[in-house]
């Protein structure tokens, strides 16, 4: 039975018992419409979503179990079952651990208990969802339930439940709306900090402290993210997914900084470039092109338009700039766990359709990686009924300084 706060234990749910059953609910006729009896849910974000489910168990099998009635089923770790108890609305009947000695071991899998716990709970299903396609199910896992329940189906239901979170509630973007505070706070402290000579380790470390640290104006600290910090210089920038080392910044370097402030797992993704002393003409260029194409793409970012059609918007102004894009401009996000903090639905890129709705979030990732160079300035912004809310207020443009 849903509610706020669980009888015996510390649970609280970030949301509401209501938002929960919801969620549920669209859940449960998503798989009805795919014929499906029950799901395994694997991804992190989609049990969080689902239950509340938060803890950093994810690097051993674990699931959430959805039927077509009933509250859902937690099944993890035994040690994490303490973790399940103080963070999710289900009872104890349904929070189920699996003994230590079924981890990382090569005699036996915790997928055979799950099977067992799907046998006893729904002997009448004929098909089991499963997400095929994800980086927390594994091959062997999938073998191991075929082989279980050798009569049981298993259709492929990757993203079933991520679509169904892609439209966010007032409560889901007032959490956003918290990240963005902390995203503000954390580029403050980049343009404050950067300076020739400054070693990039202890940039992070300044970079994690105004992302993590209370607030006492905002009245909240922040949470990790799903991505580490990406901060590349130089030659470097012109890929697009390098960390950091301790080597100090120099003048005459772009680096960009693509970052997340995250409230409760929700995550706002901002990407700015800092150039320190007097910008190339290659880079004031790139800004030109960039600013231009992201206000055309923002003016596309309304109810009723599809994906394509701000990623079209902001392609077309780039190719008149001569500047060629051939990745996609931007990603759903939300609630997210590592190793990456978009939603795996939607793109902004031409061929993707999806109608956008009012409430849809995404992070305009409009980052240029080139030969010898790279150059991000990004917003995250919410999808209206006739423009888009930019979550963050931070300058957008290139960060000088000399």
């Amino acid at each position: 039975m849903l509610h706020d706060t669980q009888p015996g234990t510390l649970a609280t749910l970030p949301f509401s018992a209501d938002e929960y059953a919801a969620r549920i609910a669209r859940t449960r006729s998503a798989m009805q419409d795919r014929g499906v009896d029950v799901l395994i849910v694997s991804d992190p974000s989609n049990m969080a979503w689902l239950t509340g489910y938060d803890g950093w168990s994810f690097y051993v099998h674990q699931a959430v179990l959805l039927g077509l009635d009933g509250d859902p089923v937690w099944f993890g770790r035994g040690q994490d079952a303490n973790g399940a108890r103080r963070t999710v609305f289900m009872g104890e009947a349904d929070i189920v651990g699996y003994p230590d000695h079924y981890v990382q071991s090569t005699e036996r899998h915790p997928m055979q208990l799950l099977a067992a716990e799907i046998a006893r709970r729904w002997g009448e299903a004929t098909r089991v969802g499963v997400e095929m396609d994800n980086y927390w199910f594994s091959a062997q896992a999938f073998a191991t339930l075929q082989k279980a329940l050798p009569d049981i189906r298993f259709p492929d239901t990757t993203g079933l439940v991520n679509w169904q979170r892609a439209v966010k509630s007032p409560a889901e973007i007032g959490f956003m709306r918290n990240a963005a505070r902390l995203v503000e706070r954390m580029h403050q402290v980049i343009f404050e900090k950067a300076e020739p000579g400054y070693r990039k380790c202890d940039l992070v470390a300044d970079i994690y402290a105004a992302g993590l640290r209370y607030d006492a104006a905002l009245g909240f600290g922040g949470d990790y993210p799903a991505l580490v910090p990406l901060l590349p210089s130089g030659a470097d920038a012109s890929a697009p997914h390098l960390t950091w080392d301790d080597v100090p910044l120099q003048a005459g370097e772009g680096t960009f900084f693509e970052i997340a402030g995250v409230y409760k797992r929700y995550h706002c993704p901002l990407s700015r470039t800092v150039f320190l002393g007097r910008p190339t003409q290659t880079f004031l260029d790139a800004e030109a092109a960039v600013l231009e194409g992201l206000e055309a793409g923002l003016e596309a970012a309304r109810a009723g338009n599809v994906c394509e059609d701000i990623a079209n918007a902001f392609f077309a102004v780039l190719n008149r700039h001569g500047i060629v894009k051939d990745n996609r401009t931007g990603y759903s996000i939300g609630l997210s766990y590592p190793p990456d903090w978009g939603e795996r639905t939607m793109s902004l890129r031409s061929g993707d359709r999806t109608v956008l709705q009012a409430g849809m979030t995404f992070h305009f990732m409009t980052g240029l990686w080139m030969d010898t160079w790279g150059f991000e300035i990004t917003e995250s912004i919410v999808i209206g009924e006739t423009g888009p809310e930019c979550l963050a207020s931070v300058p957008r443009k290139l960060m000088v300084k000399d």
